[in-house]
């Protein structure tokens, strides 16, 4: 904690809290992200259509007052369909992000802690996985696998986690000497107990920045993957399939409401949460001013 001039004491959760809301990106960035979210969960209460509702007289239509950003190739909602594919886009990068932070910071503090053989071993699996091209690697695998949410959601999570598991290694080689460790292995504490009292709580800094830039891109590759058509399945939308339609020039070229939303939220989303993450890494940081 550090002492004020009146002799108030201020913790460091308050200190960073104050250094993330001065930094004006960040903030942006969390008013964003709760609205999209909010926009998304309240779906329902938001448009009275529904993402499979078609009307055969209105198919591809520009925005107008009935339909605010248009109908698709099967006269359906446009707005509805992004509402509505917010919440499988989001649910895709944060379901994706959760596996990654278990798997990760499981086999990161194992091989930092263990270190020897157990950190090699290690280390040589996270070196296999990150040595071939990610979405190589994710594309065979949802081909075989088959589109869906909960595939992509585990393709995902299994072939990103190595970022972390390499985050949370580093942090844990810098601290495991450290006094109150060495003490509490005097104490007789065995070392999942040591792991979980007193080096998980003293690393979630880094594991906190990590976890927002992999929702970021959890969202990406869901986008990418959807795009190619093996990710989520049609007739779910979700931000990713809804720019299959930008594979059309004539679609490019006239019918920008049946992608362009959707590339923007994408966008704007991820965006959002890379200031967030910028925004939390400034403000966990000892080093820099409140």
């Amino acid at each position: 904690m550090r002492k004020k001039k009146n002799t108030e004491y201020v913790s460091l959760n308050e200190i960073s809290f104050r250094k993330f809301m001065k930094n004006r990106l960040a903030v942006a960035g969390i008013i964003v992200i709760a609205l999209l979210v909010l926009m998304s969960a309240a779906a329902p209460l938001i448009t009275d259509y529904s993402i499979s509702r078609t009307d055969l007289m209105n198919i591809s239509n520009s925005p107008d007052s009935s339909h605010i950003l248009g109908t698709d190739e099967l006269g359906r909602d446009v707005f509805a369909r992004l509402l509505y594919g917010g919440r499988v886009s989001i649910l895709v990068g944060i379901a994706s992000m959760c596996v990654q932070v278990v798997i990760g910071v499981t086999m990161g503090a194992i091989a930092g802690y263990f270190g020897g053989i157990t950190d090699k071993i290690i280390m040589r699996i996270i070196d296999i996985i990150m040595c071939f091209p990610f979405f190589v690697i994710a594309v065979s695998v949802a081909a075989v696998v088959g589109p869906g949410i909960k595939n992509l959601i585990i393709i995902i999570g299994f072939l990103m986690w190595p970022n972390i598991a390499r985050i949370v290694r580093a942090e844990i080689l810098s601290i495991k000497e450290n006094d109150y460790i060495m003490a509490a292995k005097a104490m007789g504490l065995s070392s999942f107990e040591i792991i979980k009292s007193h080096v998980l709580p003293n690393i979630m800094s880094p594991v906190l920045v990590a976890s927002t830039l992999a929702i970021a891109n959890g969202i990406l590759t869901e986008a990418s993957l959807s795009f190619l058509g093996i990710g989520v399945r049609l007739p779910e939308p979700s931000w990713g399939n809804m720019l299959i339609a930008a594979q059309n020039i004539g679609t490019l070229q006239r019918e920008w409401w049946l992608w362009m939303p959707a590339g923007a939220l994408i966008i704007l989303m991820v965006l959002s949460i890379n200031f967030v993450g910028d925004g939390l890494r400034d403000a966990l940081d000892p080093r820099t001013k409140a």
